[in-house]
């Protein structure tokens, strides 16, 4: 009984990454110097921008450090 949980639990994990990857939110390179040019310009806070965007603080400081 125990095994049958287990690899239940990893097919529904392995589910819910599937769905997890297929709608995840992809940027093209435009939208990403848009976005950081906006957080340079310094009109809003960077948390209000990320608010508006709907990106993690984390994302947006890494898009910063690629940027030449």
């Amino acid at each position: 009984m125990n095994k049958k949980s287990s690899s239940s639990k990893v097919a529904a994990d392995k589910l819910v990454k599937n769905i997890r990857r297929k709608t995840r939110q992809t940027y093209s390179a435009e939208e990403k110097i848009r976005i950081v040019l906006a957080g340079l310009r310094g009109e809003e806070s960077i948390s209000a921008l990320c608010r508006r965007e709907g990106i993690a603080e984390s994302l947006y400081y890494s898009l910063v450090k690629r940027v030449p």
